[in-house]
């Protein structure tokens, strides 16, 4: 991008058929004026993300102003770009249907702020390659919201494997001990902003939502390239996809009522049936090779999580020196926890030493009152402040404002856009592996 976006931003918000188009607008931007032009099909979808505007319009610790301007219709898409009363476009919905609005938004001349996953197919991967042509031809930027870059412990889990007297260098790793590895438990019944989640039942259709091999492993994916190559440009030709699989949930009537509300299954999911059960193939792991090293992903969907949790997060990048493993189960309290474990065959003393320069320079000039903790001889840990562990809901404020400080600069970090496609070329790569192979 080489001008600067205008001053004010103004948003179009095009079927959001899924919760994050409304944590966008969660909290107010002093770049972003408060009008908000929604154009979608009518139904529930759209009145479900206005439930929830109002919701942060009318609460009473600091509550936003929005003013969303409504327009209902089947041509919804050809209403917002011939109107064009914004300049960037927010889409978080239909997965199925992301990429082809990703591309009349570029075409017409708008950025794009878009939920992942952009793609859920090798051909949607083949229009978003040409998208991200044009978009560069009209200095538009089109950007993905990856919210868990904002979480503390992988923020803290990327900085220590940054400093080769602690980490040393990630190993080659191998498919049964890869060198990084990434995996999410998620769950479909859950409560955002405080009340139970309603989801659309169009969630439950892997052909309109996706797997998880190409939707929530987009986040883990993205991690592992954050993570392990830093401020690096990727190509394609950097990835090998070794083993990819999928497998279901299973879902009963009364469960798919309790988070949809609707007393029988649509007939779009019929295909997905057996006997009483609804069979999802939600779940996928991916192990491949990135710049010869071994990466692995895996997603998880349960039903509901036990009392008093929720989403879990496990990680370990594996080090010449150390591993960092973040852990969230029941002894976490089943919040993130960083522990850094020295390798058998390390100097202890003067591991320790370098961890402690570490901990008291580099990481308290960004994170004040990070603490190092002894464990055991062999494993510490990070005692964070609670100021720094931010909720998945107020990620979104994150992602946005750097968002916005790309459009105002005019300018993206240059391994971005590379970066998004190679992660997209992955999730797709791995969707091909798993079809091909049943």
């Amino acid at each position: 991008m080489k001008d600067p976006a205008p001053k004010k931003v103004k948003l179009m918000t095009l079927d959001p058929g899924h919760f994050h188009a409304a944590l966008v607008q969660k909290s107010m931007y002093d770049q972003i004026n408060k009008n908000v032009y929604v154009y979608g099909p009518k139904g529930p979808d759209i009145a479900n993300y206005l439930k929830l505007i109002e919701g942060y319009n009318t609460r009473e610790n600091n509550p936003t102003q929005w003013v969303e301007k409504v327009y209902e219709g089947d041509d919804y898409l050809q209403k917002m770009i011939a109107e064009k009363p914004g300049n960037v476009m927010v889409v978080s919905g239909k997965n199925n249907k992301k990429i082809d609005y990703i591309k009349a938004a570029v075409d017409a001349g708008i950025h794009v702020y878009a939920d992942k996953p952009m793609i859920i197919s090798p051909e949607g991967f083949k229009t978003l390659e040409q998208v991200f042509k044009t978009a560069a031809e009209k200095d538009l930027l089109v950007y993905d919201i990856m919210t868990e870059r904002f979480e503390i412990t992988t923020i803290l889990q990327r900085e220590l494997s940054m400093n080769t007297n602690v980490f040393g260098t990630l190993i080659e790793g191998t498919p049964e001990k890869p060198a990084i590895t990434k995996e999410s438990v998620h769950h479909f019944f859950k409560y955002v902003s405080g009340k139970p989640l309603k989801r659309p039942e169009w969630f439950f259709d892997t052909k309109q939502r996706g797997e998880g091999l190409n939707d929530v492993s987009t986040h883990l994916v993205d991690l592992v390239q954050w993570e392990a190559f830093p401020n690096v440009i990727l190509k394609k030709s950097d990835i090998e996809i070794i083993d990819a699989k999928h497998w279901t949930t299973d879902l009963s009537k009364n469960m798919f009522k309790k988070v949809t509300g609707a007393d029988t299954f649509p007939d779009f999911l019929k295909k997905d049936l057996d006997g009483e059960l609804l069979k999802i193939n939600c779940n996928g792991s991916i192990t491949y090779k990135i710049k010869d090293k071994v990466a692995k992903t895996s997603v998880i969907w349960n039903f509901q999580a036990p009392e008093g949790t929720g989403d879990t997060h496990y990680s370990i990048m594996r080090g010449t020196k150390c591993d960092l493993i973040i852990k969230q189960g029941a002894e976490e309290n089943y919040k993130p926890k960083l522990y850094i474990k020295i390798n058998s065959n390390a100097d202890k003393v003067a591991f320790e030493d370098n961890l402690k320069t570490l901990i008291s320079t580099t990481i308290n000039k960004k994170y004040p009152e990070v603490k190092l903790e002894n464990i055991d001889d062999e494993t510490w840990t990070l005692n964070i402040p609670q100021e720094f562990k931010i909720g998945h809901e107020e990620h979104f404020e994150q992602v946005t404002q750097n968002f916005l400080k790309y459009l105002k600069d005019g300018n993206i970090p240059a391994w971005e856009v590379p970066n998004m496609i190679v992660k997209y070329y992955t999730t797709s790569e791995a969707f091909k592996f798993v079809n091909s192979n049943n």
